[in-house]
């Protein structure tokens, strides 16, 4: 009897001890480069838990997830300043304690001071990574960095375009009928006359249009395979073929162009609450925010990390001259008729 309650003693102390040693895992749904092993690995050693990622291709594919019922598989999400007001005013999010974060001090006042994640006194996300959208194009057919948004209209260069599968599409069109002169708000609040004449600008671009991507590592294939030779797209796909070796450019047109804030947001269905705290300010320090933009190309939220880069890294950053960058770029807002929005790009996409 003693040998058997021995043994009984034994299983459960060893259940004990397995359960005490697992580790808790973290449920990430972020963009592409978000959660790359060569920052994530410190955290998880540090913390002694997991990060599981998954990765979205569209800011409306990520509200669809939270919406349909998977909220509570994801501790935190990366909302762009697209959907992030509404998911802040809608229960989604859980308010943030911004105590938690001390980094938050930190982080550039022209992104905290807006509005995008604030509801009813809270703060509902801390911004992570902002940039452009901007032109892509192979040096080698393009050895003068095309000017304007308009030349992928051009004849010449049928089936050889590519467009992000992303209503970010239907702004570029607004922008390049001039809908956004003089105020840049008009792009996210467009009229049914003005979306109209963009849904007849898009079926016009559709016979250049090779192929639509709604990953960045489809782009950088595409490119890669010689499919196509001009795109709209990230600094994260111009990074990749910069490290692969292919002759990649970047520019800003003329007509300027939208870009992003995007933020990290603590869903309210989370489970791992205080974990999600201690992830929020470990990426956004300036050590970290280092290794972040070494993957993603993108821009950093956190000015100490200039400390850690060399003058020519600065400059590829637009570090040295980042008002007037900034000036270029048309952050993303919330977009009031978001679903009309939808409708328009998914007739452009069904016309033949």
């Amino acid at each position: 009897m003693k040998r058997l309650l021995a043994a009984l003693a034994l299983i459960v102390l060893g259940s004990f001890t397995a359960c005490k040693k697992s580790a808790p895992t973290l449920g990430l749904l972020v963009w592409e480069g978000y959660a790359d092993p060569s920052f994530v690995a410190d955290f998880e050693k540090r913390c002694q838990c997991k990060v599981s990622a998954s990765y979205m291709g569209s800011s409306d594919e990520l509200v669809a997830k939270l919406r349909g019922g998977s909220a509570s598989n994801y501790d935190i999400i990366s909302p762009s300043s697209d959907v992030a007001t509404m998911i802040a005013t809608t229960g989604l999010a859980a308010p943030l304690d911004l105590s938690k974060i001390p980094a938050y001090k930190e982080v550039m006042p022209q992104l905290t001071s807006l509005p995008l994640v604030k509801s009813n006194g809270n703060v509902y996300g801390v911004p992570f990574q902002w940039g452009p959208n901007p032109l892509l194009y192979d040096t080698t057919a393009f050895p003068k960095p095309p000017d304007s948004w308009s030349i992928l209209w051009d004849p010449k260069l049928k089936g050889k375009v590519s467009l992000w599968d992303d209503l970010s599409s239907v702004y570029m069109a607004a922008q390049v009928l001039g809908f956004d002169k003089p105020d840049p708000h008009t792009l996210y609040n467009l009229t049914d006359d003005q979306l109209a004449k963009v849904k007849a600008k898009l079926i016009e671009l559709k016979p250049n249009v090779r192929k639509l991507w709604s990953t960045g590592g489809e782009l950088t294939n595409l490119f890669e395979n010689h499919e196509v030779q001009i795109a709209m797209g990230w600094p994260l796909m111009t990074n990749q073929l910069r490290k692969r070796g292919f002759p990649i450019g970047e520019t800003i047109p003329k007509e300027n162009t939208t870009g992003w804030i995007d933020h990290l947001m603590i869903t309210a269905a989370s489970e791992h609450k205080d974990l999600a705290y201690d992830f929020l300010q470990y990426v956004i320090e300036a050590k970290t925010q280092k290794q972040v933009i070494a993957v993603t190309g993108y821009l950093p939220v956190n000015p100490g990390v200039a400390q850690y880069l060399t003058d020519e890294e600065k400059r590829n950053l637009h570090l040295d001259d980042l008002d007037n960058y900034q000036k270029r770029i048309y952050f993303w807002e919330n977009v009031p008729r978001r679903d009309r929005y939808n409708q328009i790009w998914n007739e452009v996409k069904a016309a033949q």
